[in-house]
């Protein structure tokens, strides 16, 4: 047959071709109707669309008991295969008490001539028998039909599975990691900065306990409103940061690539270059996304407002991370206009009244806020450079 291009030493053999129906059955369970299901309950109920996510029905332990005893029922290691709408989507059953939806979500049976683990992996490089325009769907006929290119041995197929279940734990490993870090960031943002009209926060650094003061963001802060035509673009020259590349925090110089010409930028910016550190906001189309300049020589679109801090009393880092706080946000909302896209004039911006401690205290704050930032920055790369090795090794590991 053929050999793929990377392997792990010591194998040699040509891999074979099998199709799915010659190393197993497939199987579902019981049909479960609607009215035997409930959004609690004693025994999580995947369906084609929440397998390996998080159940959205349940269905009694009594019928659950009773159909796993009577009808076909995974064992541990079968790879569950959503067969329906989000085609492919997979998860492996480890044992847990759980029932699935009859034939949207199946299984292959097999006959002990294949590891589990490495048909799970497999499963993500086979090229399915889909019909179905509207609604696509992977017939029980058309997985038995369907290929696989395996290697005859089993212990390589186990090296092979293991060296993948590795790169997925560490991959779900990161990718916890930023999400919880996330979620630190969000309850920090709601504790670390005063709510509801109190003049003091929840969470505080120690040697802190002045109450906080309250003026109008013009009065704190220097602004430039770039409103106005936007230049025309051109294939290379200064980025220009539109809209779509503020981000949670930061600027995203991938998400839009745009640029315009020297002589545009000097006319565009005669208001106001922008400086590393400064704080940008939206207004709109997205409204209220916020980003510091952490580079020079950037152009800045309409629809973007630039904030710089008065030295001493309101610092850059701190104003950023107080404008992506849920009580500026919920102002800001409040605050904005419009049917489908939602705006706020900068006029108004301006007059909003912003919270904060002492100097010294706000560069705390912000130190904190963009160690988080950091944290989450790197466990997102990290996945990312995993989930490309992946990709890479899924290409060269199979044929």
């Amino acid at each position: 047959m053929a050999k793929p291009t990377i392997r792990f030493r010591g194998f040699d053999d040509e891999w074979e071709q099998r199709k799915l129906g010659e190393l197993g059955t497939v199987q579902t369970c019981k049909r479960i109707f609607k009215e035997q299901t409930s959004e609690q309950g004693d025994i999580p109920f995947f369906k084609n669309g929440t397998i390996g996510l998080e159940p959205d029905s349940y269905i009694s332990r009594e019928v659950y008991e009773e159909f796993r005893r009577l009808y076909p029922y995974p064992e541990v290691g079968d790879t569950l295969i959503s067969v329906v709408g989000s085609i492919g989507r997979t998860a492996e059953y480890t044992g847990k008490d759980e029932y699935f939806q009859d034939s949207n979500v199946v299984w292959l049976k097999t006959d002990g001539s294949i590891n589990k683990k490495f048909l799970k992996i497999a499963y993500q490089v086979i090229k399915w028998l889909i019909e179905g325009s509207t609604v696509k769907h992977l017939y029980n006929d058309n997985i038995l039909r369907s290929e696989i290119v395996m290697p005859v041995s089993q212990i390589e197929q186990a090296k092979i599975a293991e060296f993948f279940e590795a790169l997925d734990h560490l991959i779900t490993l990161h990718q916890r990691k930023c999400d919880e870090t996330k979620k630190l960031k969000k309850y920090m943002l709601q504790k670390m900065f005063p709510q509801n009209g109190s003049k003091v926060p929840e969470i505080r650094f120690k040697g802190f306990t002045d109450e906080w003061e309250q003026r109008k963001l013009i009065e704190v802060c220097d602004y430039v409103d770039y409103r106005g035509k936007t230049p025309t673009k051109t294939e290379d020259g200064i980025f220009l940061v539109t809209a779509k590349n503020v981000k949670d925090g930061f600027i995203d110089y991938e998400t839009s690539k745009e640029y315009i010409s020297e002589n545009a930028y000097e006319e565009v910016m005669r208001r106001g270059k922008p400086e590393i550190g400064d704080v940008l906001i939206t207004t709109e189309a997205p409204c209220g996304n916020v980003a510091q300049v952490n580079k020079a020589d950037i152009a800045l679109a309409q629809r973007i407002i630039k904030y710089r801090g008065h030295i001493g009393v309101v610092d850059n880092t701190y104003l950023k991370h107080y404008l992506l706080s849920p009580e500026f946000q919920k102002i800001l909302n409040a605050k904005s206009s419009g049917g489908t896209v939602q705006g706020i004039k900068g006029s108004i911006l301006h007059q909003q009244k912003i919270i904060y401690p002492s100097y010294e205290e706000q560069k705390k704050i912000g130190q904190h806020m963009d160690s988080l930032d950091n944290l989450i920055t790197l466990h997102q790369h990290k996945c990312e450079e995993l989930k490309k090795l992946k990709k890479f090794m899924l290409q060269n590991m199979f044929i």
